[in-house]
């Protein structure tokens, strides 16, 4: 048992690869064992496929007029509106595979027409309003991390598109250590935050895959999940207040910890993607740093008795502050790339399960979840699984570049439902996404885990590896067709935590129903008359 002032793996970040994910510099090449168990596994033969030089990307000229930029130059200064090169191939898309196969191929046409950097909530209203009278889209931007489509840079008929940029919006406005409470600005990144909460002894303790770069607004906009949300909740759970700036002025939403004067305003702008506003301030609820970290491993003998397992653990007020359940495939591929398997066993579903807090609450929650671990099955493989895991798992997406680097293409989706329908959901899913990407005769890798409970469901999180087509982008589309598809026919959520975007605009109606999609755009309408924000995303087209 140890303890730690911060979460392992904290680090402060910078720019990301303008063709990967992360820091350029912890850029690692695939292992030689490793790229010849994948080749083995795919049926592929040696191929290197590196990204093309930052100086052959295509990048077309600024539409942006030079009224619409005198606009904004007098709101934020000619210094933070960028039309540069760099700066506009580095807003460009997210960091789905489909957006770095476009990069890594050279293609930055979609470009923003140039890179704002406004300074307050004052210059991001002011911004929204020039933009909406030069019939500019706007598409903000916080850690650039977006994995549906998020960022897509759509004109949607207008004159141009920027790239509002929140960077400068990275301030902690104030913290209330009695009420447990910090007020952030949204362009804070969450390491800036962590470091900033940690010296006052306080933690979000939210930490999702994309934590070294993701915003604090970011988080918001997109209904995030971190890897501790079954002992500290997901980030819309944390939301106690925000300030919105829209083309038609601003709202400050949320003056106590409950209301009951009419429907939670809030949560029309947390999960909307900056298609119905900007979030230039959030007040959120915040936790002391825990005295003591404990992470260990555990084994069971199927996914199916593991899900039994967890399932207990939270219907039992027992859940860990991380558990995460990987079944056979992913437990599989991850012992055979780590060793991981050293005494020997084989077969079987890994778990990770976490505690945080007290000397005293870890202690009785560790306690109360080994008798029930043990109690369906489950044996203890000790506390290096989880020390392993915990500081690595910041690291799995730099794997995706790697695997891109060798020709093979490696891509995520999530969903949840409810326990009676999680296995059947699980067999559907990845049934879909071995048939359609099943390549003569070599099925692709298609793993999975639970990594967020409920006591009425968890997520399903899959990855799929798969040996790169002549037109991946084709190949991942129809795979992803499928794959939602079916996920839609379970009656599972289209998304858990990745957001909507482009990606699942399209099964929104199945989501939310015909109505729900018309209110959504009704209050598109009021509040973004022109159509400016963030276009294309969250909200299904007319039929």
């Amino acid at each position: 048992m140890s303890t730690s002032e911060k979460p392992a793996g904290v680090e402060l970040a910078g720019d990301m690869s303008w063709c990967g994910w992360g820091r350029p510099e912890l850029k690692t090449a695939l292992p030689e064992a490793a790229r010849a168990l994948l080749e083995q596994a795919l049926g592929i033969g040696r191929l290197d496929t590196p990204a093309v030089p930052l100086e052959a990307v295509r990048v077309g000229p600024s539409r942006l007029s030079e009224e619409a930029r005198a606009a904004l130059t007098a709101v934020v200064g000619a210094e933070h509106v960028l039309v540069d090169r760099d700066a506009r191939i580095r807003h460009t898309r997210g960091r789905s595979t489909v957006d770095l196969l476009r990069l890594r191929g050279g293609d930055a046409d979609s470009a923003p027409d140039a890179v704002v950097l406004p300074a307050g909530h004052e210059e991001v209203l002011a911004v929204l309003r020039a933009c909406a009278a030069h019939a500019v889209a706007v598409v903000p931007f916080g850690g650039g991390t977006s994995v549906v489509g998020g960022l897509e840079l759509l004109r949607d008929g207008l004159q141009a598109v920027i790239s509002l940029d929140l960077r400068r919006l990275d301030a902690v406005v104030a913290v209330d250590p009695v009420s447990l409470t910090a007020a952030l600005q949204p362009g804070l990144r969450a390491p800036r935050a962590e470091e900033l909460l940690a010296a006052q002894g306080l933690t979000l303790g939210h930490f999702p895959q994309s934590f070294e770069h993701a915003s604090i607004g970011g988080f918001a906009a997109t209904r995030s999940a971190g890897q501790a949300s079954s002992g500290y909740g997901r980030f819309d759970d944390m939301v106690l207040a925000l300030r919105v700036a829209t083309p038609e002025g601003s709202l400050e939403l949320g003056r106590a910890p409950a209301s009951a004067a009419g429907p939670d305003l809030r949560q029309l702008f947390v999960g909307s993607e900056g298609v119905l506003g900007v979030i230039t301030e959030l007040t959120l609820r915040v936790h002391r740093t825990p005295e003591v970290r404990l992470y260990e491993g555990w084994r069971f003998p199927s996914f199916e008795s593991g899900i039994t397992a967890v399932r207990r653990l939270v219907q039992e007020d027992a859940s860990p502050t991380v558990i995460r359940l990987s079944d056979e495939s992913e437990t599989a591929v991850n012992r055979a790339l780590e060793s991981a398997a050293a005494d020997g066993a084989e077969g079987g579903c890994d778990v990770i399960a976490g505690f945080e807090g007290s000397n005293a609450t870890v202690t009785a929650a560790r306690t109360l979840a080994t008798a029930i671990l043990t109690s369906k099955g489950g044996t203890p493989t000790g506390t290096e699984p989880g020390e392993a895991w915990l500081h690595a798992r910041y690291r799995a997406p730099y794997l995706r570049d790697a695997l891109l680097d060798v020709g093979v293409f490696a891509e995520t989706l999530e969903t949840a439902t409810s326990w009676s329908k999680l296995a059947e959901l699980h067999r559907q899913v990845r049934t879909a996404l071995e048939r359609e990407l099943t390549w003569e005769g070599r099925p692709p890798l298609v793993l999975c885990h639970v990594s967020h409970v409920y006591p009425t469901g968890a997520s399903l999180y899959f990855t799929v590896v798969a040996a790169l087509a002549e037109d991946p982008i084709a190949q991942w589309s129809r795979a992803k067709q499928v794959a939602s598809d079916a996920i839609v026919a379970c009656g599972a959520t289209i998304t858990h935590h990745h957001a909507v975007g482009i990606d699942h605009r399209d099964w929104m109606t199945a989501e939310i129903g015909a109505l729900g999609v018309e209110i959504l755009r009704a209050v598109k309408q009021r509040v973004d008359p022109r159509g400016i924000l963030n276009p294309g995303k969250l909200i299904p087209d007319p039929e």
